[in-house]
């Protein structure tokens, strides 16, 4: 059995942003789902992408970066089908760490700390910050057969609230465990934001 890996999901519809918010650059110039990857495979070199197209402007950028990248032909069904496609296509790993693409300022190292708990094939490991549980999620090996089930919009909520008992939370100081960008005005913010991280 191999490492953790690291899966990215990249295959949203951004509907709430008005266009493909994850090829909007960032204050220092790179693409939001660029830096999100990359923090994902600094800490886990064995990072993989889910898509929505293959031929997609964010699947160019991607691969043009070195990162493997999954198509899910059902993105539209919700994060569920990218989450198992995204363990279907490295479903040997030793566990899984569900990173979101519009969420580019977690820390490496909190994703490592995350994956370091995946020792423990029965753990969902989670980073707290200020109290409140925050991405990205990682589940051990023994949750493989319950991802590769999911569906729908819901991600993978429901497996962990019914092993709650199993879920370990890692308390960190890495603001980027809460900050997502979901709206034009959130990209508004990113100064502060960075002061403030």
């Amino acid at each position: 059995m191999s490492r953790p890996v690291g899966i990215l999901l990249a295959a949203g519809q951004s509907r709430r942003f008005g266009s493909d918010k994850l090829l909007q650059p960032l204050p220092d110039g790179t693409p939001l789902a660029l830096a999100a990857a990359e923090n994902l495979r600094l800490a886990l070199p064995e990072t993989v992408a889910v898509v929505a197209k293959a031929d997609g402007a964010v699947a160019g950028l991607l691969r043009a970066a070195g990162i493997p990248v999954v198509v899910n032909p059902g993105a539209e069904a919700g994060m569920g089908t990218s989450i198992a496609c995204g363990v279907r296509a490295r479903d040997s790993a030793a566990g899984w760490v569900i990173a979101l693409a519009d969420m580019p300022f977690i820390r490496p190292e909190t994703i490592a700390a995350i994956a370091a708990t995946l020792v423990d094939e029965h753990v969902i490991g989670a980073p707290a910050y200020a109290g409140k549980r925050g991405h990205p999620v990682g589940f051990g090996a023994a949750y493989r057969d319950a991802l590769l089930k999911l569906d729908g919009d819901v991600g993978a909520r429901g497996i962990v609230q019914a092993h709650a008992h199993r879920l370990r939370r890692v308390p960190t100081d890495d603001p980027g465990v809460l900050r997502d960008i979901d709206r034009p005005e959130d990209f508004q913010n990113l100064h502060r934001w960075r002061r403030s991280g």
